[in-house]
């Protein structure tokens, strides 16, 4: 039986298939072209992660496809309900990317409170000639510790980053509509650890309240965040995206940044990927990174296994 992966698959998902007796193909083939290669070489399965679009053409055009996979946690680019009408097996990886993506969450924060994007920039270019106006105009960072910080969203995701945040220090609260409370249980290198419950409260609260806002949901058909919300938020808010995007205006979020409401923000999603907005990609208060959250070896490891371990079991 061959398996079609066609955004990728790590070595030792590869292993994990091959040793349950499926062929897997890595080729990387066209989006227009997905349906008939599936079809010309008999494919049972496809894998893909955000790049590749299983939607109802494919489905309809491919009767011989019997599970489709994402790797990762959102689904938005499969036609999921209408596969499984069709009687086709759709399978994701919810929990192998969490830390991945909570640990970039920080990577943006701690380089929006000390200037770390900014710098990089500048520091190549003037560091010889400037190094006593850079040091006084990257000299007013701020800690993470003490301070609050607000997650909307407190799924898998979420709670890895309000691990993260308890362990520097941090207050955190959430807002979720679909999880009345969740116990958080940060451990320790040693076996120890300490439990708190988090009961969410609500977004406009979250708003008002946070020093740092962080977002954990899936693909939205309206903006989370606009002009209006920013209003309500803190002077000197620092703004975190590693979830979706078009969950944020981002004509919004310039003018916020400019307006000093917000004071950074990071982004690892964009409303126009791949081809995000210039005025985003040029921002000097805005930390950047390419759609990169689950993109560690560790978590891609974890996905392969355990999109294999499904699919054997699911087909064996």
């Amino acid at each position: 039986m061959k398996v079609l992966a066609n955004d990728g698959i790590s070595k030792s998902g590869i292993l994990a298939l091959e040793k349950g007796g499926f062929e897997v193909i890595t080729t990387k083939v066209a989006q227009e072209q997905v349906a008939n290669y599936i079809n010309e070489n008999n494919v049972s399965v496809i894998l893909v992660r955000s790049a590749t679009k299983v939607r109802k053409d494919i489905i309809d055009a491919c009767p011989g496809i019997k599970i489709i996979g994402r790797g990762g946690v959102g689904m938005d680019n499969i036609d999921v309900d209408y596969a499984k009408s069709k009687g086709i097996h759709v399978i994701n990886t919810p929990a192998s990317s969490s830390e991945s993506v909570a640990e970039l969450v920080f990577a943006h924060l701690l380089s929006g409170v000390r200037f770390l994007h900014d710098s990089n920039r500048n520091m190549p270019l003037e560091g010889d000639t400037k190094f006593n106006d850079l040091k006084k105009a990257y000299a007013n960072g701020v800690e993470l510790r003490g301070k609050t910080l607000g997650i909307v969203g407190i799924g898998r995701i979420g709670q890895a980053t309000a691990k993260m945040a308890l362990g520097l220090g941090m207050k955190v609260i959430a807002a979720d509509s679909f999880i009345p409370s969740v116990d958080v249980k940060v451990e320790f290198f040693d076996g120890q650890s300490i439990t708190t419950t988090i009961v969410p409260q609500s977004l406009e609260s979250l708003f008002q309240e946070a020093d740092f806002i962080s977002f954990h949901v899936p693909a939205q058909n309206g903006y989370i965040l606009t002009e209006k919300e920013f209003a309500t938020m803190k002077d000197g808010v620092g703004i975190v995206n590693c979830a979706r995007g078009g969950v944020i205006n981002e004509v919004d979020l310039v003018n916020a940044l400019d307006s000093g409401k917000v004071a950074f923000a990071g982004l690892d999603v964009f409303e126009n990927e791949p081809t995000p907005a210039t005025q985003l990609l040029m921002h000097p208060k805005i930390s950047l990174t390419p759609h990169i959250g689950a993109a560690t070896g560790e978590a891609q490891d974890r996905i392969g296994t355990e999109l294999a371990s499904q699919i054997i079991t699911l087909l064996s």
